[in-house]
């Protein structure tokens, strides 16, 4: 179900199990090939894909265009809230859904910049409604399910997603054709390894020039469509362990 297409008093009647599923993602630069609203598309086509299949377990709301891009700011296009004013901005989203009676709130994700953002936002109305136990807040970024694309596709040389990247531009690719500029000479930028396991504050421009990071060069529409797919089942698959959740194990 789609939460715009329905009526108040049709929501008003659904189950307070219904999870409700909040779709985050951004508006933000993409190197010079791809266009700023590359994250809110992929996210917006994963979901699309999600919610044919669960249309009758669970509710949709409207993706969330607006992210946490602040690292993004150099480069022309961004737009983004800053991580406390978005990360309130969430916490509401949730506490809407609370007051209108829902006790599973879902949110997928579709941009690095909202993770951290967001589990502290769930975290922090967590808090809040520390005397219930009949409440599931959740989050999860869509390619961080487990699935591992190589394997089902050999020719993906990228091993975790990048930006702008072989993953991204190939699932544009296939979405959107028209709207990928020339992959000829753009230049491999690797991920690097700074300072893990642990963790080192960035910006963009700290690890890559023209924007992406990657090897955008070598996408293609046919691995987007592998990446879609296996992205789409992967969420389907979380989404169904929220739906048997029993409402109170903390395992689920």
């Amino acid at each position: 179900m789609k939460l715009i297409e329905l009526s108040w008093p049709s929501i008003a009647k659904l189950a307070p199990d219904t999870p409700v599923v909040l779709p985050i993602a951004a508006i933000e630069q993409h190197g010079h090939h791809l266009p700023v609203w590359t994250d809110s598309l992929l996210l917006g086509e994963v979901m699309e894909r999600v919610e044919r299949r669960m249309s009758d377990r669970i509710l949709v709301a409207p993706l969330q265009w607006l992210g946490n891009s602040h690292h993004h700011l150099d480069f022309a296009g961004t737009l983004s809230a800053s991580p406390r004013t978005y990360l309130d901005l969430l916490a509401d989203l949730v506490e809407n859904m609370l007051q209108h009676g829902f006790r599973r709130i879902i949110f997928v994700n579709g941009h690095g910049g909202n993770d951290i953002p967001c589990k502290q936002a769930i975290f922090e109305v967590r808090q809040k409604i520390r005397h219930r136990s009949d409440c599931l807040l959740a989050m999860t970024t869509y390619w961080g399910l487990g699935t591992e694309p190589w394997r089902i596709d050999p020719t993906i040389h990228q091993r975790q997603m990048g930006h702008a990247c072989e993953w991204e531009t190939s699932m544009v690719m296939r979405l959107k054709p028209e709207l990928v500029a020339k992959l000829e000479g753009l230049s491999v930028v690797e991920p690097g390894e700074p300072f893990t396991p642990g963790t080192r504050a960035w910006i963009t421009k700290d690890r890559t020039v023209p924007g992406h990071i990657g090897w955008p060069h070598l996408a293609t529409p046919e691995k987007g469509e592998v990446l879609l797919s296996a992205f789409s089942e992967d969420v389907e698959r979380w989404l169904q362990r929220i739906v048997q959740w029993d409402g109170q194990s903390w395992d689920g």
